[in-house]
Parts: structure tokens; C-alpha cells; sequence
């Protein structure tokens, strides 16, 4: 099975207003991502990551402003992995099968979908398993079998390794590295900032719901431009050569 080609782009969002229990969670956001493989977003915890990632699935709907997928094309076919993973009392196979049981294939195009993924994720001689007896690592492993069966062109992670350990979180890198590779546009949210260093080409720096800043990756974590990137920052693990008072 070919894997996807990326998405159209650039992808740009113009005044985007989600309210959320009486309170403006994103204000106004207006962004423009241009680059291929992984965006990162970073930033305090309220500051709107990942009812972004959200609205750009449709999961949030927007009050104002709008969405453009790369000037106007189709929105993107996609796939979301979220911290928590959820998984049904199946199999592992039945759990990558349910991501592509609504499209319309044959089902021996289905099964080699399933049978694809599971092998790129390393669980191909663990698909009869009972997914929920999987270690942690292993269940997100299988999520992201899930989003691999999809062949997704956009695919949005919201802090994929945040409960793992560090063996499991350098699985889930590699296959972040592979599925950005094979042509998906990767948007991730991560409080690691290391995690963010080896996977990204740009970062985007969130505070109060709105941009803060965006730029290359080196550039926004060495010498953050605005105040609220480097108060951010600040607060973060030490990063090597960061000078936060630049």
C-alpha cells in the first residue's frame, strides 16, 4: 500500500474564535503554515493547543474566523492521536480495522491496510492480542497503526508521549519521524522540548489563546522574539545554548 502524499499548503487559519465554557479558549488566531513535516506548538497549559488541533478536525467548532486548507482544497483526509489512547475490548487488529471501517474498500483492501500498518508500527505478531492488556507504549503504538491505516495527509498529535517512559517515547518518535517522511503534514503538541527539537522544522508559540510567535525551530527555542515565548521558556527544562534573555 503507497503511503499518502502530503497535503496542499499552505495551511492557513484567519481570526479563529473557539468559546468554550463562557470563556474565549482561542482569540483570534491567525497563522499560516507553509513548511512540510512536523509544526509543533507549544505553550502554558490553557493557552488553547489543543482545542486548536480540535478546531482543525472539526471537533470544535468555531464561533469566528476560518479554516484554508492549502488554498482551498479539500480538507485533508486525517487522523488524531491524543495523550490518553482509547481503545475498544478487541483485538489489536479490530482496533486498526475500526479507523478504516467507514471508507469504502474491499475488504481485502481493508485488511491490508490493517495488516500494513501493524507491521510499520511493530506489531504485526501481536494483532489477536487483546489491545487493552498492551503496555502503555504499546497501545499508542497501536493508535498510531490506526492513524497509519488512514494514510492520513494531515495528522494531529496532542502530547503523544506524555504518560510514557522513555523507551516507549523514543518508539513513538521513530514512528513520528516515519509517517512524516512517507509525506503526512504533522502538527504536534508537546510540552518536550527536546521531543520538539528533534522532531520539528517549526514551532508555534502559543499564549492566551492567541500566536505569541512562529518561526524555525532553532530560532523560536535559542532566541524566542516575544515575551510570552521566552516567559514560557523560562519555565521549561534548561535547553542547551537557550538565552531566554536574548
Amino acid at each position: 500500500m503507497a503511503d499518502a502524499p502530503g497535503m496542499q499548503l499552505p495551511l492557513r487559519i484567519e481570526g479563529l474564535v473557539v468559546e468554550a465554557g463562557g470563556r474565549r479558549v482561542l482569540d483570534g488566531i491567525d497563522l499560516e503554515v507553509a513548511t512540510r513535516g512536523v509544526t509543533a506548538i507549544i505553550g502554558p497549559n490553557g493557552a488553547g493547543k489543543s482545542t486548536l488541533l480540535r478546531a482543525l478536525d472539526g471537533l470544535a467548532a468555531p464561533s469566528a474566523g476560518r479554516i484554508v486548507f492549502g488554498g482551498d482544497a479539500p480538507r485533508p483526509r486525517r487522523a488524531f492521536v491524543f495523550q490518553k489512547t482509547a481503545l475498544v475490548r478487541a483485538s489489536v487488529a479490530r482496533n486498526v480495522a475500526l479507523a478504516v471501517e467507514a471508507e469504502p474498500l474491499a475488504a481485502a483492501e481493508r485488511a491490508a491496510r490493517v495488516d500494513h500498518a501493524l507491521a510499520r508500527v511493530g506489531l504485526s505478531g501481536r494483532a489477536q492480542d487483546a489491545a487493552r492488556r498492551l503496555s502503555g507504549g504499546e497501545q499508542q503504538r497501536v493508535a498510531f497503526a490506526r492513524a497509519w491505516a488512514r494514510a492520513p495527509e494531515l495528522l494531529l498529535l496532542d502530547e503523544p508521549t506524555a504518560s510514557l517512559d522513555p523507551a516507549a517515547t523514543e518508539e513513538i518518535e521513530r514512528l513520528v519521524a516515519a509517517l512524516r517522511d512517507a509525506g503526512t503534514k504533522i502538527l504536534l503538541v508537546s510540552h518536550n522540548l527536546g521531543q520538539v527539537a528533534r522532531l520539528a522544522e517549526d514551532v508555534v508559540v502559543l499564549a492566551a489563546g492567541r500566536v505569541a510567535e512562529h518561526g524555525p525551530v532553532d530560532a523560536v527555542l535559542r532566541r524566542p522574539a516575544s515575551d510570552a515565548a521566552r516567559s514560557y521558556l523560562r519555565g521549561e527544562l534548561p535547553w542547551p545554548s537557550f538565552d531566554a534573555s536574548s
